[in-house]
């Protein structure tokens, strides 16, 4: 069975139930519904291969970068106790922007307002780096993006991207992640979709990933227009997705299939 046919029979046929939004009482992480194999290697930091960004990102965090000489401890001091609670509140509105910025995009706003420095590239190792060292200080902490009026038509765009139709396969991330979670496809369970341990180690890649790049992927894998790295679609979907993940804990770095 090809891939493309797979991926018909698991997501757009069944979709005929009309599953709707996931209940919050019935909302898994993908660490749920990982092997226990798979999950004892996130639980271990001895093991878990996305603590070796986090220990890059700890250097890089005392690190003087740019025109301005600065590090990102010289303005927050200890990120174990400034930084606590940041990650599990983005993306987040900046004024300046007028919209939301991701905790990548934020990272690389301070580098380039308050230290002078060029910004990092997405899915570099230095943006991943000082993303999981910031995240895992929210480890455990619930997810909890603010939705108020300068956020909330950011916040609907994501929605309708998410349940938009799109691409050759003419699907939905819905169709797929509401619908039919927990089925499988080409041998993989379908999770719900929820961003609780980015930036992640997937096995698949090898390596360290922003949910951007997952994004990205999905994208790719039903034939639709890969939108940009920090493209507006992307920002507003991820709020969304952070919106839909509310309450739940943040798992960062966190280790998936």
């Amino acid at each position: 069975m090809s891939f493309r046919f797979a991926l018909l029979l698991a997501c757009l046929l069944p979709a005929a139930a009309g599953a709707g939004e996931i209940a919050l009482s019935k909302r898994l992480s993908g660490y749920e519904m990982m092997s226990r194999e798979t999950r004892s290697i996130q639980d271990d930091d001895a093991t878990n291969p996305g603590m070796l960004w986090v220990l890059d990102g700890e250097a890089l965090w005392a690190k003087k970068s740019g025109g301005a000489d600065k590090s990102c401890a010289d303005c927050h001091g200890d990120a174990q106790k400034s930084m606590k609670g940041v990650a599990a509140r983005y993306p987040a509105f900046d004024p300046a922007r007028r919209r939301p910025l991701t905790l990548e995009q934020r990272i690389n706003a301070c580098r380039v307002d308050h230290q002078k420095a060029a910004p990092f590239a997405y899915e570099s190792k230095e943006l991943l780096a000082l993303s999981a060292y910031v995240a895992r200080q929210s480890r455990g902490m619930a997810i909890n993006p603010k939705i108020d009026a300068k956020t909330k038509p950011f916040l609907e765009a994501g929605r309708e991207t998410f349940h938009r139709r799109q691409g050759q396969l003419n699907l939905s991330c819905s169709l797929c992640h509401d619908d039919n979670w927990g089925r499988k496809l080409a041998g993989s369970i379908i999770p719900q979709a929820h961003p609780t341990g980015y930036p992640i180690y997937r096995l698949e890649w090898q390596t360290l990933g922003s949910l951007g790049r997952r994004l990205r992927g999905c994208a790719f894998g039903i034939r639709a227009q890969v939108p940009d790295f920090g493209s507006e679609e992307l920002v507003d979907l991820e709020l969304y997705l952070m919106w839909r993940a509310r309450g739940m804990k943040l798992e960062a770095p966190g280790v998936r299939p």
